[in-house]
């Protein structure tokens, strides 16, 4: 599936509620990440886990220091969490990863809520 608009956004989160509805809150993120990927594979989804962000100041590469947990169709960042509410680090924290690997959109899912819906933050820069 290629599409990068509604049509991808639609299927990753009805894949993300099927694994919340599955597992339910209270497992460990990458529980949820590793679900999430086979759900996705299902559909036919490409994404991939666990990429690598690429750091530099003033041109120097600083080395491998963050992952992306779940990007989908290069082009859809999927950052995994299982807490009890978002602050605003998390919200910075996905907005550096979308700059750093030029993409536009990502979300930020929620699995310790009771309900998904509850814990999906849309992010578009």
């Amino acid at each position: 599936m290629k599409d990068s608009g509604e049509g991808l956004i639609d299927a990753v989160l009805t894949a993300a509620t099927n694994v919340h509805r599955e597992l339910g809150p209270g497992l460990l993120e990458s529980v949820y990440e590793l679900a999430l990927m086979i759900e996705l594979s299902g559909l036919g989804i490409e994404a991939r886990r666990q990429v690598e962000i690429p750091v530099s100041y003033r041109g120097q590469d600083l080395g491998i220091g963050f992952r992306a947990d779940i990007i989908v169709a290069d082009c859809l960042l999927l950052e995994i969490k299982a807490i009890e509410d978002f602050n605003t680090t998390h919200l910075d924290q996905i907005m550096t990863y979308l700059k750093l690997l030029g993409l536009k959109r990502g979300f930020l899912l929620n699995f310790h809520k009771k309900l998904l819906k509850d814990g999906i933050k849309r992010v578009s820069i």
